[in-house]
């Protein structure tokens, strides 16, 4: 978006040179980089940093006010509470759209919002890489708060491990080896120790967790969790003896599953901004907008897209039976604002927080882009095309 810079960027780019790129991050763990990664990175000026992280702030504020709780109360469908849920989101990550408005100029509107962990380990490593082929701009970073990659992995460390064993933290999912950012998991244990486990390698001793290690149990201290809850219904049918990590055990969660609910879509109808869309929970309107064909409608609880119906139709309403579990929200415009050679592209930024046991605020470390050409973000939605992909954004210092 930054013209000189993006014009000097394609100019110098090097189809050979990405293709070195791609090996080196494949090499890190071959055949574990499951989705594309794009060609290129995006460059974002002081102004549209100040507006996104201004719009951060006024979120984390909202979740830090008093009236927090009761607004989403109800977040949490029956039976799917976890028991010990902690004060704070350890995980907070906001998706934004960057898109254009009636004035023909660029804004970043929030498209999603989660409790939940991202790619803090990927992120840590592929701009490095990327830097190898590539070069940086003076003045720019993808990192936040004067961190540069080493301190980054060091603050990411103290957080996902502290002062326990590595062996003793986990890092939770369903079938991991077969995830498509399974190399985030691998590059979590290379940088800090932290094993990846599918849930059915979990055992039970009392409120203990354990799994084993050549015939040794290691005790669980801390999970990492990075278990989507809408995914485990769907795949609980596969398993067969899986221990119920909703019952009270003795473990600490990063971040607990609570958090998956409650900082969600279920949170944008109580978010007035003007960056952030106008969102209504389904069972709560009153009339169908007359104008539905500039909104969206979207189920609270799933991840990749999945259920998104982006041209809703009136048939499309009534066909939804749990209406508490939708939401319909206003359509942005995204820009086609990043110039490419068979096209420009849209973008997404995922802004990447933690917040640390103990501190009032949590802290903005670092983000990831992803660069689209189809009618949504997602390698899913992209597939046959170039310049699209997963990436990471340099922001003017």
């Amino acid at each position: 978006m930054i013209q000189h810079i993006r014009k000097a960027y394609n100019q110098q780019f090097k189809e050979e040179k990405y293709k070195a790129f791609l090996d080196e991050l494949n090499g890190l763990f071959p055949g574990a980089l499951d989705f594309r990664v794009a060609e290129t990175p995006v460059f974002i000026d002081r102004a549209m940093k100040n507006k996104i992280i201004s719009t951060c702030d006024y979120i984390i504020e909202q979740i830090k006010s008093p009236d927090f709780n009761n607004k989403i109360a109800d977040a949490i469908p029956n039976g799917e509470s976890f028991p010990h849920q902690n004060n704070i989101p350890h995980c907070l990550v906001f998706d934004f759209g960057i898109c254009i408005n009636e004035k023909n100029e660029f804004y970043p509107a929030l498209i999603e919002l989660q409790g939940f962990p991202s790619l803090y380990a990927f992120q840590g490593v592929y701009p490095i890489v990327l830097e190898g082929y590539f070069e940086k701009p003076d003045g720019f970073s993808s990192y936040f708060n004067g961190l540069d990659q080493e301190k980054y992995i060091q603050i990411i460390k103290n957080f996902l491990v502290g002062g326990l064993n590595p062996e003793e933290v986990v890092l939770l999912e369903i079938k991991p080896h077969q995830q498509k950012t399974r190399i985030d998991f691998y590059l979590t244990e290379k940088l800090f120790g932290i094993k990846p486990i599918c849930i059915s390698e979990l055992n039970l001793d009392g409120r203990r967790l354990y799994y084993m290690v050549n015939g040794e149990r290691k005790y669980i201290k801390r999970i990492y969790n990075r278990v989507i809850i809408d995914e485990l219904k769907q795949e609980k049918k596969n398993f067969t003896n899986l221990v119920d990590i909703q019952k009270d055990l003795d473990v600490e969660w990063i971040p607990h599953p609570n958090w998956f609910y409650q900082i969600s879509k279920y949170l944008l109808p109580y978010l007035n901004h003007p960056n952030i869309p106008a969102t209504h929970f389904l069972n709560k309107l009153t009339a169908i907008p007359e104008d539905l064909e500039n909104y969206v409608l979207k189920p609270l609880f799933s991840f990749a897209g999945q259920g998104v119906i982006i041209d809703v139709k009136p048939s499309d309403i009534s066909a939804v039976e749990d209406t508490s579990n939708w939401i319909l929200q206003k359509k942005v415009n995204y820009a086609s604002c990043i110039e490419t050679p068979d096209g420009n592209a849209k973008v997404e930024i995922r802004m990447m927080y933690i917040w640390n046991e103990g501190e009032s605020d949590p802290i903005l470390v670092t983000n990831l882009a992803r660069l689209s050409k189809g009618k949504m973000i997602g390698t899913r939605y992209n597939k046959d095309k170039e310049w699209v992909g997963g990436s990471v954004a340099y922001f003017e210092i």
